[in-house]
């Protein structure tokens, strides 16, 4: 399947505003879109700047707006975009480069909310074992990255800069 990728790139060090780069890659339906931009870097510009870590959907480091919405690179198939597909960062976070985006803002405050376990107790000597419901309760925490995803599309960013919004 051959796909027309419409990249937002910027670089700050170097141009004074954004600008749209096309490419044509050949990839299969079931190919996710992290592949068809690795394609890209790896094959035809290895300038293009994007973050890529677990490639499992867990990390939430390749999150950017596919098609205008924001999504992971990495949970996307090609055959849901079609053969055509825009990609730019997320809204609300000032741009690195191309497609990262500086989330040190959000993760200091995410930071304020202490998103970990807290005990109070001794240290136990052994692995502390979890119940279902004990993990059951982790697991918002550890989804922070998929509330980020929904934070910035359904919020703009300056209307949470100054507190948590909707976080908590």
């Amino acid at each position: 399947m051959n796909i027309s990728m419409r990249i937002k790139r910027y670089d700050p060090e170097k141009e004074s505003k954004p600008y749209w780069d096309e490419f044509r890659v050949e990839a299969d339906p079931i190919d996710r879109l992290l592949d068809a931009l690795n394609t890209i870097k790896w094959t035809m510009d290895g300038t293009l700047t994007y973050r890529r870590s677990c490639a499992h959907g867990v990390c939430g480091s390749d999150a950017m707006r596919i098609n205008g919405l924001n999504r992971l690179a990495c949970k996307v198939l090609i055959r849901d975009v079609g053969n055509k597909v825009t990609i730019e960062p997320m809204l609300g976070f000032p741009v690195i480069k191309d497609l990262v985006v500086d989330m040190d803002p959000f993760f200091e405050k995410y930071k304020s909310v202490k998103p970990y376990l807290i005990t109070y107790d001794s240290e136990p000597g052994t692995e502390r074992l979890q119940s279902p419901v004990e993990r059951a309760r982790t697991m918002r925490a550890q989804s922070v990255f998929f509330v980020v995803l929904v934070q910035v599309h359904v919020l703009r960013y300056g209307v949470i800069q100054n507190g948590l919004g909707q976080l908590l």
